[in-house]
């Protein structure tokens, strides 16, 4: 495999961006040329002594906005552990650096915008969870590296990586195009990874948790929901679980993804809006072509669906389960599993109903496990698909159940537990276990709410507790806040960073300046001044209380009639997105 290049130093002139490589024995530098964009290899001596230097971890991409283009670079990372021997590394900071010496040439929209536009690639880089390596491929899990063809070994990271766990795919297209140019940048996946050093029975191994977001189809909670026509589901995430012990390995992959048919649930200022079914779409196509997909790159698929199967959930676990039936794959077994009923009351023992029922069918999916020659014992030939309505909760807790009795037989095969004992049992062990799945949790529902995940008291402690409670609750409201008064801004952050929406040079008319409707600017007004005066009216007492009363009814009237006006038209008030065309997010 070509491996890229470890350590840069950037050095800036008036004309010119030179990257150079310094790792050891390497003379390499990228010039970039600030008017015309031109990227070419050359060499040290040519970069100028006047040059301002400074060093930086790697580059991220390069994308164009209103001032023109910007390169983004990586200047701060963390070393997150070795995988296989390879460091694995967590990009912390990052600059965005403009081709252009002055904004001068803008009007003062175009500033305005530009300034706009660049918030919201600050906005997606500030998210946690950028994760890269410059001589591992992160993007694939160890049973497809394990299947490539030597020609495929010898591809660059950027050539062979997975492009839907390549989040700055639409950055480094540029770079793409120049394969000579591949040694100085590398994919960049978005996730969760956790490495742990464990110790079980005086054995040393190493435990591993690598969570790959897709950015096909990504975007946040209510403004992404189910597949889009290539079958691409939002909030689609690969979890690898990884032991490696006394020259061995072993990989589980499970999925999770979001109801895979065309399906909405826009924001409206309720708490939970209805989720509505596309009645003019032809969903099998999607449908097919998502699940297509799945069987050639996972194997047969087990869904296991945890939506309610009552109230407004009801409708999409009905359809999740005629699709299914109307595909007629086998290939394909879908299981529905009401989460909230069976666990109500915090009756949270019940999970183990759904963990036995699909025991068999895990078995027969078994894991992939390669021995310290390095042969391949197993093969992973079917994956579990899990899905609730945010992919988030739900999902992990169960997720998190299922990989440990993988764990389980993988640990006694490869000789790390004894006969008969359970990793529930290794208390040191399983504290480490509950906790690194809840911030897998954590960090998957931060990246798509906008908060921590909810139950994670349960992955972390094996029981529903009342703080539990109390914190989801907390949760529940700031994703509330976000989901109608933030999200949109998110939304056209991601839309900007992938792609899926361009910027052109100098633009003078974006969608940033679309005007508010009146109800918008006029309504919360009434309704803050009619809400104020009815508290005045209570504490400052007219001369009879019929009066008091009366003032009372009309300012109390005159909010709650607002407040019903607002509600009624409450996507009219919410934060949505403007640079994607709302059909596109339908």
């Amino acid at each position: 495999m070509a491996t890229t290049y470890n350590t840069f130093n950037l050095h800036t002139t008036p004309e010119k961006f030179y990257i150079e490589a310094c790792d050891d024995g390497v003379g390499d530098v990228l010039a970039i040329d600030r008017v015309s964009t031109e990227m070419t290899l050359t060499v040290r001596k040519d970069v100028p002594p006047s040059a301002v230097t400074r060093p930086i971890c790697g580059i991220m991409g390069t994308i164009r906005l209103v001032a023109g283009m910007y390169l983004i670079v990586i200047t701060k990372k963390k070393k997150v552990g070795d995988l296989f021997g390879h460091a694995v590394w967590k990009a912390t900071d990052f600059d965005i650096i403009s081709y252009k010496k002055t904004v001068l040439h803008l009007t003062d929209n175009q500033m305005q915008d530009n300034k706009a536009f660049l918030s919201m690639i600050n906005s997606v880089l500030n998210t946690d969870g950028f994760f890269f390596a410059t001589d591992y491929d992160l993007t694939h899990t160890l049973q497809r590296l394990a299947n490539t063809s030597p020609e495929f070994q010898e591809m660059t990271l950027l050539e062979r990586a997975d492009q839907r766990f390549v989040w700055n795919g639409h950055l480094l297209r540029e770079f793409m195009a120049q394969p000579e140019l591949h040694k100085f940048v590398y994919p960049v996946v978005h996730g969760f990874i956790t490495m742990k050093s464990c110790c079980i029975n005086g054995k040393i191994f190493d435990w591993i948790i690598i969570s790959r977001r897709s950015c096909f189809r990504a975007g946040v909670r209510y403004y992404v929901r189910g597949i889009d026509s290539e079958g691409h589901a939002a909030n689609f995430v690969e979890t690898e679980q990884i032991v490696q012990y006394n020259g061995g390995k072993a990989s589980f992959v499970q999925t999770r993804g979001s109801i895979p048919f065309y399906w909405s649930q826009r924001p409206n200022l309720k708490y939970k809006p209805k989720p509505q079914i596309s009645k003019s779409i032809n969903h099998l196509d999607g449908f097919q072509r998502h699940f297509d997909s799945q069987i050639i790159t996972y194997g047969k698929q087990v869904i296991l669906n945890l939506v309610n199967q009552k109230g407004s959930e009801k409708p999409l676990e009905q359809a999740f389960a005629k699709m299914v039936g109307s595909l007629g794959n086998g290939m394909i077994k879908y299981i529905a599993f009401d989460f909230h009923k069976e666990c109500s009351r915090m009756r949270w023992h019940r999970l183990q109903i759904l963990v036995d029922m699909v025991a068999e069918r895990q078995d027969e999916f078994g894991y992939f496990l390669v021995d310290s020659d390095g042969s391949v014992q197993i093969q992973q030939e079917g994956t579990f698909r899990s899905n609730c309505m945010d992919c988030l909760d739900r999902t992990n807790v169960i997720q998190s159940l299922l990989a440990r009795r993988s764990l389980q037989s993988q640990l006694e095969r490869m000789g790390v537990l004894h006969v008969g004992q359970r990793i529930e049992e290794q208390a040191d062990f399983e504290k480490i276990y509950k906790n690194a799945w809840a911030d897998n949790a954590n960090a998957c529902a931060k990246q798509y709410a906008g908060t921590g995940a909810l139950k994670t008291d349960f992955t972390r402690t094996g029981k529903r507790t009342h703080w539990g409670l109390l914190m989801d609750g907390w949760n529940s409201m700031i994703r509330y806040y976000k989901n109608n008064f933030s999200d949109g801004f998110r939304q056209d952050s991601i839309d900007l960073f992938l792609g899926n929406y361009a910027v052109e040079e100098a633009d003078i008319n974006t969608p940033l300046h679309e005007p508010k409707d009146w109800k918008f600017l006029t309504l919360p007004i009434i309704m803050v001044v009619a809400f104020s005066m009815c508290i005045i009216c209570l504490l400052m007492a007219g001369d009879t209380w019929t009066e008091t009363l009366a003032y009372v009814l009309f300012w109390g009237s005159a909010s709650v009639v607002t407040g019903g006006v607002i509600l009624f038209n409450g996507r009219d008030f919410v934060d949505a997105p403007k640079l994607v065309q709302k059909e596109k997010m339908d």
